[in-house]
This record gives structure tokens, sequence and C-alpha cells, in this order.
């Protein structure tokens, strides 16, 4: 069995729709009787119509009295229901019931809605894998007893059941449900698959990296699961005043039950008739409708869009936000540079300098040092043997091979002695080189500069069309990157952004981004790195690639699976509506009972007009509120701690 639980509700999806119509035809049934005198046949089927149209309402509101003693709209309904049928208004009483159960339909239908892309995911996920043994053999096992480093076999047309590495074996892997990369991508020994993905027509062995429950696709699930339960802000006011007004209507309506008849003379009958009443428009059904049925349906959308929300409260405040600041390796660009060239002092020093830099980097997993090891690996087929290494954060790194001291990294992580001229020298060929927008890596051997190295990092496709769509709707854009000046220069001038920090350390992005709230207010982070994780939380929200680090997905508070920058876009305007929809809501919902108080203490107003009134406001806010189940008509159409220790990003 999977470890994620199903909601019961699911199974039977509209059983409270069907519910809501049977009610209602016991209803239409009931007012024909009562059209042709048959009184008592009339009764029996607006009973019917309480009793199942009313059931699931009232059984909520029955619970949240007996269980949590909180006072809610259900009770208000159920007391003005059989209070109107108290006094010969069967069919008064029926129709309230009628429409607050649909109106409670389509509520439960949002949330389903809400759900699906949940249980769409859940399905996809592989229930059993085939582990294989010392011995040879293989056993069929849960997922969930997976253990780190175990080795399993997947077959072709399989799901792959866990986060790994390939042993052995190459084949084509389907990871649109990770990516949304429609074109199957080639895989072999040594790279990464992930949970399920769709294997093609060759068998892997692959060994196990992560535990079911940490691996990338059931954090996507879970990311679901937490933004479906949480409540925005407004929706807990609303939550905490439910219950203080629920108590307040009813001790007014009792106040008018008992002063009227007995020191005003008022009959008692018109007393109650108008109490109940008062108790069907003054019920806060509307108010408490207009939040939760159009986060849920923002929520929805976002997750069909691959735009994983962890909490409403995120969506909720995305659209107040006046800065967007951007990581740029692996955000803006795609994180995979490219070495473009290895410019040696010495042209005779380059096959050894090239032997050493490929053992050196092979102990490194930042997109820099990966790219170096490929490059110097394709050159030399001899590596020496490394004596010592360490790590650097933010610098470079240092390593120790047959007693010389070698370090890769920033130039101001070089402890140089011959600086003066050389540099000279250097400067002159990477000025060109800076312009066309290259990072640079040097290189010195006990202490004295030998080669650099240039790579350049290629620019998502997405950045510059992202970059301007934001622009357009009032947004500031900011780059922080860890490269120097020149480079973050012609970065920013190639994507367009309104301002760039460059050489920012990794705990430097945490003070710019403080800095950048002082500034402008609330700030939006984007990145994928360790690195930007710090700065991710100091942001007001933060937002991730799916293809970053664990501890930036796990950091970040809005998550783009698909690795789509232009689903930041649709991010904003997605919350843009949502705050829309629910500042229309609240406004037309609380206009339309103070309009039916003012009506009703007039005696200007009858229960069926009062419950048509409050009924139908309900309805329209719930309406309202599903429209963002639709994008609308503008759609925005994984480096590990060491990478960003070393040379930052």
């Amino acid at each position: 069995m999977k470890n994620t639980k199903i909601s019961f509700s699911l199974l039977y999806p509209h059983r409270e729709l069907i519910f809501a119509i049977i009610g209602g035809l016991c209803l239409v049934t009931g007012f024909l009787f009562d059209r042709s005198g048959l009184s008592s046949w009339a009764i029996f089927f607006y009973l019917w119509a309480f009793s199942i149209g009313g059931f699931y309402k009232a059984k909520e509101g029955v619970l949240d009295l007996v269980k949590d003693r909180s006072l809610n709209v259900e009770i208000l309904m159920i007391i003005a229901a059989i209070g109107a049928a108290s006094i010969g208004y069967w069919g008064e009483g029926a129709i309230l019931i009628f429409i607050f159960s649909l109106s409670g339909a389509l509520e439960t239908y949002t949330l389903q809605k809400s759900e699906q892309d949940l249980t769409k995911l859940m399905k996809l996920a592989p229930e059993e894998a085939t582990i294989l043994k010392d011995n040879g053999r293989t056993e069929t096992v849960a997922v969930e007893n997976l253990q780190i480093g175990d080795r399993i076999l997947v077959k072709p047309g399989e799901r792959i059941p866990a986060d790994g590495v390939i042993i052995t074996g190459n084949s084509l892997v389907d990871e649109a449900t990770i990516t949304g990369e429609s074109m199957p991508v080639t895989k072999s020994k040594a790279d990464d698959v992930f949970n399920g993905t769709i294997n093609g027509s060759g068998s892997m062995t692959i060994k196990v990296s992560k535990r079911n429950a940490d691996s990338l696709f059931q954090k996507m699930i879970t990311l679901v699961q937490q933004a479906k339960s949480s409540r925005p802000p407004s929706q807990q006011f609303i939550e905490r005043i439910e219950g203080p007004y629920v108590l307040i209507v009813l001790l007014v309506v009792t106040f008018m039950l008992i002063v009227p008849p007995l020191f005003l003379g008022t009959p008692f009958q018109e007393t109650f008739y108008r109490a109940m009443v008062l108790l069907v428009v003054a019920s806060p059904c509307a108010v408490v409708a207009s939040v939760m049925p159009a986060l849920l349906s923002a929520i929805s959308t976002g997750a069909r869009h691959s735009i994983l929300v962890k909490e409403g409260l995120y969506l909720e405040q995305l659209s107040k936000t006046c800065v967007v600041a951007f990581d740029k390796t692996g955000t803006l660009t795609l994180g995979k540079p490219e070495v473009t060239g290895v410019y040696a002092m010495n042209d005779e020093q380059l096959p050894m300098i090239l032997a050493s830099l490929a053992a050196i980097e092979q102990h490194s997993n930042h997109p820099l040092a990966r790219a170096i090891h490929h490059y110097c690996k394709q050159k030399t087929e001899v590596f020496p043997k490394v004596n010592a290494i360490e790590d650097v954060p933010g610098y470079g790194v240092k390593a120790e091979i047959n007693g010389v001291e070698w370090r890769i990294g920033r130039k101001n992580f070089l402890n140089i002695s011959n600086s003066s001229e050389i540099f000279k020298e250097v400067n002159m060929k990477i000025t060109d080189l800076e312009q066309a927008g290259h990072t640079f890596v040097f290189v010195s051997r006990n202490d004295t500069f030998i080669t650099f190295i240039a790579l350049k990092d290629k620019v998502r496709p997405q950045a510059a069309s992202t970059i301007d769509a934001l622009s357009k709707i009032g947004l500031t854009t900011i780059m922080i990157t860890g490269d120097q000046h020149t480079t973050a220069q012609s970065i920013a001038k190639e994507i367009g952004v309104d301002g760039f920090i460059s050489e920012c350390l990794p705990e430097q992005k945490v003070k710019e981004v403080e800095r950048l709230r002082e500034k402008y207010g609330s700030v939006v982070m984007v990145g994928d790195g360790v690195n930007d994780a710090p700065a991710l939380a100091q942001a007001n929200t933060g937002i991730a690639m799916g293809s970053g680090t664990d501890v930036a997905i796990d950091t970040a508070d809005i998550v783009l699976m698909n690795n789509e920058l232009e689903k930041i876009t649709l991010s904003f305007q997605l919350s843009k509506r949502l705050n829309r929809v629910v500042k229309q809501n609240l406004i037309f919902s609380v206009a339309v009972i103070l309009l039916l108080l003012t009506a009703n203490f007039a005696q200007q107003l009858t229960l069926p007009l009062g419950v048509i009134g409050h009924e139908g406001s309900t309805l329209v806010v719930i309406l309202n509120g599903l429209r963002l189940l639709r994008t609308g008509k503008s759609k925005a159409s994984k480096t590990t701690e060491s990478e960003a220790a070393v040379y930052g990003s």
C-alpha cells in the first residue's frame, strides 16, 4: 500500500451533489402536492427534502457542536429550517435546505478538483520494486521498504520506483512527470534517475540513493497535500469570528422571540417568523465561502501547470511583491556551463595541467567543476593521485598532488607570487571574454599562477521573456550572483533585468535580500542551490526550481516542478486573480447580508426571498471562486552542498 492516504470523498466524488439533487426533487414533488391541496403528501415529501438534502450539512454542524463545541453557520441553517417548518412554512424551509445543500456540494466539488492532481500523481507512483540480491536472485518488495544502497532492476516499460543512480544499462527515460520535458532523455551509467519516471526499451540496474519518502516525486505529493490543507490569514480570520458571530445572531434571535411579544404586544407567530428570517439572512455562509473555494481553485490550477504551492498564504501574498530577485546559475541560466578554453602560461605544461585538473575536479559536483572535469578527461587518459583535498566555501578548492599544492577557484583565492606581471597579460586575454559573459576559474601550483579556464553558462530560453513579462506587470527584477562584475553585467544585459549584484558569496545573498526588503518592501527570491536556501528563507516568498537541491525545495514556499521560468508570471497572475476574487466575494457577501437585514427589520422581506437572497449570494461567491480553475487569457505560456561551497553561484 502507498504511504499516502486517499480522501474517502474521492471514492464517491458526487454523493453530496446527488443527495442535494434528490432533496431538490422531493422539494418539487412536495410543492406540486401542496399546489394540488394534498398538504399531507406535501409535508411527507418536504420531510424527505429536509432529511436527504440537509443530511451532510446537518451532520457537519452537529459534529462541530458535539466534538469541538463550536458554533457554525450550519447550526443557524438547521434551526432556521426547523423553525420555519414549525410555524407551517414547510416549503420555505425545504427551499432553504435545498439551496444550502447545493452550495455545500459546490464547495465539496471545489475541494475535489484541488485533490484530482494529487490523486493523478499518486496513481503514477510505483508500489513495488524488484531488488537484486547478492546471489543474483531477485525479490519483489514494497517501495517503502527500499533502503539507500539497494540495487533494483528496472525492466523496459516499467516506472522507476526510486530515486537513484544507474549502475549498469542504458535507456531512454520519460521524465515528463518530474521535469515536464516531452522528449525522453538518454540515461546511462552514473546518471541520476527519479521515482515515477518511465523507463524506455532498455533494462537498467539502479542503486537507490534516497528513501521513498525523500524522493522528489513524493515531495511533489507532499507539497500538494500541504497546500490543500493550509488556511491563509483571511480564512483563519473568518473562521475565528464565525463562532462568536453565530452566538451573537442566536442571542439577537432569542431577544426577538422574548422582548416583542412580552413588552410590545407583538403576536408571537409574527415575531417568530421575523426571527427565522433573521436566522437565514444573518448567517455568514457567503462570507465563509468567499476564500477557500477560490483558494483551492487557484492551487489546483497552479498544480495543473506544475506550480506547487506549500500553503495558501504564499499564493495570497505573492501579489504584494515589489521586487523579484533571481539567482543566476541554474535559475536564469541552465546551470550547465561549458569550458570554452584553457589558457596556460606555458603550453608545454598543458597536458600535466589538464590531467591534474581532471583528477581534482572529479571530487566535486559543482557545475563549474563538472564542466572542467568533463573537458579535461577528454584531453587526457591518465590522472595523477590526489593526496589531499579541501573545499573553501565561496572561493575554491585546495588539493595536494605529489607534495605540490594546487589552488583552483577565484582570483583572490590564489596565494600567488607572480601576479604583478603575469596578470597584465591575463587581463588582456580575458577582457573580450568577460564582455561576452564568460566565467573564469584561476589555477595556481605552489603559489605560482599557471593557467585560467574560461567557461560560459547558457541562458535559459525563457529568461528574457519572463523578465520582460514581470516588468510589464510593474515588478523590479534583480539578479544576484557570485560571478565577477563583468560576467554578471553581460548576463544581466542579455536577459534585461533591472539590476544585478555580482561577486556575492552565499552568506551575502541573505544580506542582499534583506536590503532589498528594506528598500522595496515585499521580495520574492528565486533559486535552486544549497547556497540559495538561506536567501529563499529570508525573502517574503521563496520560489525554487524543481531541478534544484532538496534543501532549496524544502526551504522554498513555491516550487516550479517543470523548471519553466515563465510559470513565475502565471503564479503572479493567479495570486492577483485570487485576491481580486476574494475581495469581490467579501464585498458582495457582506453587502447582501446588510441589505437583507435592513429589509427584514423594515418588515419588507419574506422568508422565501430571504432564503433566495442569502443562499443565492453563497452560490454566486462559490461560482466566482470556481472561475480560478481556468488559467485565464494570459498564459505564462541539482546541485549539492559541495557545489555551492566551492565557487558560489
